[in-house]
């Protein structure tokens, strides 16, 4: 975010399986660059005292599978 580049921020649901999409904004109006190998997201794994009663499995989830780079369901 200091170089004006931010990350959607999104949970990955229980049970949800697939390749994660990545959204980055540039908030700056000049040129950013964004190099490979270079940290640009963090992701954090909690967990939970429960078990999940209704998975994004279970409710079959839009995005559950998907592979490559997935364009946003109405």
């Amino acid at each position: 975010a200091r170089c004006g580049i931010i990350v959607n921020v999104t949970p990955l649901e229980p049970e949800w399986e697939g390749h994660v999409t990545l959204e980055f904004s540039n908030t700056t109006p000049l040129p950013a660059k964004i190099y490979a190998n270079e940290g640009v997201a963090q992701v954090l794994f909690l967990g939970a005292d429960e078990v999940c009663e209704t998975s994004y499995s279970d409710r079959g989830g839009k995005y559950q599978g998907q592979t490559g780079v997935t364009l946003p369901k109405a």
